[in-house]
């Protein structure tokens, strides 16, 4: 049994080890931008974001890293524009729509906050943390609610043991 390729199958094997190479580099470069994000330092992950976005600019994966590495640095407005544009292009993608939401509940617009998680949870029913976000946003609307409602009647004793539970419930877990 002879080991010959002929030249055309010879061809289709550097193509397809080829591509094989690069699908294992640009993996290598989502870890490496995502790791970078997780690792605090994101200026370096926008960077090599950044360089990998030179040759591929429309490559949603890297956008979105670049985004939630842009939103470590606290670059929020930037952060915004890479999410926002990503939903207008790819608006079947759940976790641009989430990304933003975080944005838009830090700085208190929840209803757009809410929005963009419906939105979320809509292209994705299985997104738990899309889900988790939704419920801690309704949960703040509702504090807020129950808030306004207790400044009209301060004597409302059930409303007082909701916007305490509440409350308690919004408090930042102690590690």
């Amino acid at each position: 049994m002879s080991s010959y390729l002929h030249p055309r199958s010879m061809l289709r094997l550097l193509a397809l080890s080829g591509f094989l190479i690069a699908g294992v580099a640009q993996a290598d470069m989502y870890d490496d931008v995502a790791a970078l994000a997780k690792s605090g330092k994101p200026a370096e992950a926008i960077a090599k974001a950044d360089q990998y976005l030179s040759n591929n600019p429309r490559d949603p994966q890297m956008r979105f890293l670049k985004g939630v590495a842009q939103s470590k640095a606290g670059d929020l407005e930037a952060a915004t524009t890479t999410f926002q544009t990503l939903v207008e292009e790819y608006p079947e993608l759940p976790e641009p729509y989430n990304n933003l939401a975080v944005i838009y509940a830090s700085q208190g617009q929840l209803d757009k906050a809410r929005g963009a998680l419906e939105m979320a949870v809509r292209n994705n029913p299985n997104y738990a943390v899309a889900h988790e976000n939704l419920g801690d946003i309704y949960a703040r609307l509702a504090h807020d609610s129950y808030n306004q409602s207790l400044k009209l009647n301060g004597n409302n004793r059930a409303l007082k043991l909701k916007l305490s539970t509440l409350t308690d419930m919004l408090q930042p877990a102690t590690r």
